[in-house]
């Protein structure tokens, strides 16, 4: 007898729109054009498809405005996110699979992540925590981070987090901006084989935050809680547009904007980009690489809402050996494994040392984001894990998620993106607003999306809101991406649009040179600066090598792979390139302040991953030679 072939949740939704609406699509572009067209339909159908419960229904599914930010969706509606994860309680498999440098890998039973929720939910009513508090954490990604986050949400409160990277400066910055009832910390934790106690800096911040009740993890890393019934977890629902949790901006040049997002619409939209786009389904193991300052680590949590196991690493990526990473994806059977572009690219550089022989047919995808994926890294990826998909995503802390994405159906071409994701209205404009195909331009929303943030903390009158997102294309969202929309429904991203170069009248992306230099074996990153002014017009390379630069080969390389614009006037080695906390190079600052601004005007030493690189491009910019 044959055996039953398992659809994909993909191809199960198309099915379920058969088989309850009627709907029949010819392609995924059809289907993708009827999710933006028919928004209300669409969102109320994932909510059907995915059994999505509401504590209070809605009276309607999409109330449009003038103003996109003002659009309202489900209006009526209380749900409860933390619900929506115990309603996956199973004692067939794992909550959460844990391993750190410090601790071998661990299951944890959903029994066990209950007791834990519990009982810190004990510990926060008795701090006086309530439904529409604010709740803060300064830690490491563990299972009680997890617990901890449930436990808010669960009493309505509302989350948001830094881990312990993030200077006290950066991490005053942002808590302070949100009056939190309570604050969450790691006090101890240990990092590349190194043990570090931040308990001044805790002291400080506690100082800092007013009133602010607290409770240190460290004291709370145990699963071994007396068993809770049901009736003690509390699961409080809100307003399906109530704040869940608040992320923030990278605050390169600025205060980092607190952005505020919508308790339904990341349950909806997260169940559609993982289950849909991603096949995540009941019983896989679930992997982001991530930091709780990252929204990544948002967005992976989410995958217990489709009744996956959620796999955590707390440690450097690289230690004690480059391998550590695969070595925990092959023990723990992950599934779903993803990370940045740079570590994948790491890997393939060389050749994937340490798992060449290591056996990973249960790998289903392996994700990437935070910048572009160069074709070269994506081919290798296929031909060392032939039976998993190689997913890009580009999306943003904005919106807490992504505009492009995977399609389990859809054949993988190295160097793009596969599609639009469901019931993101994503376009490229030129800069008269008109929708561009097989050009580069800028990326927008044309219409309301349902990811969008909900406001930004503070921002009583929605002016930041609209100078940050409206002020390009008036009443359409402009997110900042240089990006190219091919006419088979693909994506490419070149990066950032402010960062782009303009070089005799065409605008490059900086992803194009990167992507090419990626394939010198002597050099280990790159960055690119474009100064132009009324006396100069000077494309500088800075790079860091392992030994002596060939500028000739280098120049060499970007003419014949990418155009004579894209080759460098000046090639500059240095010893290290400036990268924000969530991993991307500081392009933008690097420019202004060789441009001749002020250090302290264009750049804040506490976003950065590693501040002490910044003193080179201080010192070069004083003896301005291009100039």
């Amino acid at each position: 007898m044959m055996s039953k072939i398992k659809l994909s949740n993909y191809q199960r939704y198309i099915q379920f729109l058969q088989l309850e609406s009627q709907l029949f699509f010819s392609d995924y572009q059809e289907l993708h054009n009827w999710s933006v067209t028919h928004q209300a339909a669409f969102w109320e159908s994932i909510c059907r498809f995915f059994s999505i419960s509401f504590d209070k229904p809605f009276s309607s599914e999409l109330n449009l405005s003038e103003n996109p930010w003002e659009t309202t969706w489900f209006t009526g509606a209380e749900i409860s996110y933390a619900k929506h994860i115990f309603f996956q309680f199973s004692n067939d498999r794992p909550a959460l699979i844990y391993q750190s440098e410090t601790d071998p890998l661990t299951e944890i039973s959903w029994q066990a992540l209950q007791n834990k929720t519990v009982h810190i939910q004990q510990q926060l009513l008795a701090l006086g925590v309530q439904k529409g508090d604010c709740v803060v954490a300064y830690c490491v990604n563990t299972p009680e981070t997890i617990a901890a986050f449930l436990a808010v949400n669960g009493l309505g409160a509302v989350w948001s987090s830094c881990s312990t990277d993030f200077g006290f400066d950066a991490v005053l910055d942002r808590f302070s901006q949100l009056q939190p009832k309570v604050l969450f910390v790691h006090s101890r934790y240990t990092y590349k084989g190194k043990q570090f106690d931040i308990s001044q800096s805790v002291a400080a911040l506690q100082e800092g935050l007013e009133n602010c009740g607290f409770i240190d993890l460290c004291e709370s890393n145990s699963f071994d809680d007396a068993d809770a019934n049901d009736n003690q977890l509390q699961l409080t629902p809100v307003s399906f547009s109530d704040p869940i949790w608040v992320l923030f901006s990278s605050g390169t040049t600025g205060k980092p904007k607190a952005i505020v997002h919508g308790t339904g619409a990341m349950i909806l939209e997260h169940q559609k980009a993982l289950a849909i786009h991603q096949d995540v389904c009941e019983g896989d193991r679930y992997f982001w690489n991530s930091t709780t300052g990252w929204m990544m680590w948002n967005y992976a949590l989410s995958s217990l809402l489709c009744g996956a196991t959620l796999c955590l690493y707390n440690g450097a990526p690289n230690h004690p050996k480059e391998s550590t990473l695969w070595d925990f994806a092959r023990q723990a059977r992950i599934n779903h494994f993803g990370h940045g572009a740079v570590y994948f690219q790491y890997h393939a550089d060389q050749g994937f040392s340490g798992i060449e022989t290591l056996d990973f047919q249960h790998l289903k995808t392996i994700g990437s984001t935070g910048s572009p994926m160069s074709a070269d890294t994506c081919r290798s990826l296929q031909h060392r894990f032939p039976n998993a998909q190689v997913i890009s995503l580009s999306g943003g802390t904005d919106v807490c998620t992504a505009f492009v994405g995977g399609q389990p159906e859809m054949k993988v071409i190295p160097g793009e993106i596969q599609c639009k994701m469901l019931g993101a209205p994503v376009e490229v404009w030129n800069t008269f607003g008109d929708k561009i195909i097989n050009q580069a331009g800028e990326l927008v929303l044309s219409k309301p999306f349902l990811s969008m943030p909900i406001g930004l903390w503070g921002d009583q009158d929605n002016r930041l809101m609209q100078a940050s997102y409206y002020g390009m294309y008036p009443q359409v969202w402009n997110h900042g991406d240089w990006a190219t929309e091919n006419d088979t429904g693909s994506f490419i991203i070149h990066g950032r649009s402010d960062a782009t170069l303009n070089r005799q009248g065409v605008r490059i992306g900086t992803a194009e040179i990167y992507n090419s230099l990626n394939t010198c074996e002597n050099l280990n990153d790159s960055l690119v600066i474009h100064l132009t002014n009324d006396k100069q017009d000077s494309l500088l390379l800075f790079v860091v090598a392992q030994a002596e630069v060939d500028e000739k080969e280098i120049r060499a390389q970007l003419r014949e792979q990418c155009s004579p614009r894209h080759v460098p006037d000046h090639i500059i080695c240095v010893p290290d390139i400036p990268y924000t906390l969530s991993g991307k190079k500081v392009e933008i600052p690097i420019k202004r302040l060789l441009m001749g601004a002020s250090i302290d005007n264009v750049l804040r030493l506490d976003s950065l991953r590693n501040p002490d690189s910044i003193k080179w491009f201080v010192d070069y910019a004083k003896s301005k030679p291009f100039t």
